[in-house]
């Protein structure tokens, strides 16, 4: 997500706090968190399909290949 973007959704948040958000910075307020909620979804499942242990056996199983291309992901 855009710095600018992350920006923003602060912006919001600090003036609902302040004085309230208009009927169109609420939705503009959900539209951004949703974005924002969605990338962060989608950056940690790719930190994790990163991650690989070895085994008691000494073989090595990458979890990505193992579970994180399984549907719905």
């Amino acid at each position: 997500m855009k710095e600018e973007k992350i920006k923003r959704i602060n912006e919001l948040y600090h003036k609902s706090k302040k004085e309230g958000l208009t009927k169109e910075e609420q939705k503009e307020q959900q539209i951004l968190r949703k974005e924002y909620i969605e990338a962060f979804k989608q950056n940690l499942r790719g930190q994790l399909n990163q991650i690989s242990i070895q085994e008691k056996d000494g073989s090595i199983t990458n979890l990505g290949e193992k579970y994180g291309n399984k549907a719905g992901h």
